[in-house]
């Protein structure tokens, strides 16, 4: 007997706006912006240590890759990417990569790498590029204030991800394109950093992203928060041995979204088992009551509870006294 019969007509009524979406790609296509042109940047070898030297040399290059990009965004007359750019190259910045085509990929280290005990992968969501970065950096600077000394937070854009609003947002066709390339960071990172404790952050979307690439990753944990679903039926289909956790907060519109999954001729449309349901058998946390955007908010519940798992200490994360079914 459902409970909540606004909820029941509301979750048809976005089923019935996605399997819309779906079905117009192929028929009209999608517009979309032109892209702000940037040079490729230039060729930098894998890392061969996390010394403070190797890295303030990296750190360097890609700077110069930064403002390379910014010259051909004034020259192409894109005063808000030029702007967004001159922000990204600041001196106090750390970027390991960086690529300002196609909307832009970068790897951006908040903290000190060289030291950390404790490191946090960032994994964002839709809606993400180099326009709207400033949202995922204010995250990872949150965190890692949250978690202190001897810690490091890297914000990943690592792929290109699709439109908050768009038919790419509910397939996982950006997933499974972005999945080697964070599987390949993860080997990198955890040959650098050994002995460090590494756990992965994947907000919305990137939930999806991290659920594909997840299998024989050396990471301790895997935090779902924001998720409208990994494309698994459980955890255990992740093949992971990393502890997984999943939490959603109490005014997050994402528990709207149905978790279906529809094969079509096409494309496969939804993400599946709601990552918060006993079903999926993650580990929850209490994510408070915020909105979609609110994880990472500085003083909120759920950052402290994010910071104590990365941090190692599960034990003092609170878990949720709501279970979702």
């Amino acid at each position: 007997m459902p409970s909540h019969p606004r909820r029941s007509r509301l979750r048809r009524g976005l089923l019935a706006a996605l399997v819309a979406a779906s079905v117009a790609v192929p028929v009209s296509g999608a517009a979309s912006p032109a892209a702000v042109p940037a040079p490729a940047p230039a060729a930098h070898g894998p890392l061969r240590t996390a010394s403070p030297e190797a890295l303030a040399e990296r750190y360097a290059e890609t700077r110069a890759d930064i403002g390379a990009a910014e010259r051909a965004a004034t020259r192409h007359g894109d005063r808000k990417r030029a702007a967004a750019l001159h922000e990204l190259a600041g001196p106090g910045r750390r970027f390991l990569t960086f690529d300002g085509r196609d909307g832009g990929r970068s790897v951006e280290v908040v903290g000190d790498l060289s030291h950390a005990e404790r490191i946090a992968v960032l994994v964002p969501g839709a809606g993400i590029d180099i326009d709207h970065y400033w949202r995922l950096r204010n995250g990872a600077r949150a965190l890692h204030k949250e978690l202190g000394g001897r810690s490091a937070v890297v914000a990943w854009l690592g792929y290109r991800t699709p439109t908050t609003v768009s038919p790419t947002s509910i397939t996982s066709a950006r997933a499974i394109e972005a999945a080697p390339e964070l599987a390949r960071f993860s080997r990198e990172l955890t040959r650098l950093r050994p002995t460090a404790r590494t756990t992965l952050l994947c907000h919305s979307y990137g939930s999806v992203v991290c659920a594909r690439a997840a299998h024989g990753l050396r990471v301790s944990g895997i935090v779902l928060y924001g998720s409208p679903g990994t494309g698994y039926r459980n955890a255990a289909a992740l093949h992971t041995p990393a502890t997984v956790w999943a939490g959603r907060a109490g005014g997050d519109w994402i528990a709207d979204v149905p978790h279906i999954e529809l094969r079509l001729p096409f494309a496969d449309i939804g993400f599946g088992t709601d990552p918060v349901s006993p079903g999926f058998g993650a580990e929850p946390f209490a994510a408070g009551s915020g909105g979609h955007s609110d994880y990472l908010k500085t003083g909120s519940e759920p950052l402290r509870n994010i910071a104590r798992i990365v941090a190692g200490a599960a034990g003092s994360a609170e878990p949720t006294g709501e279970r979702h079914e």
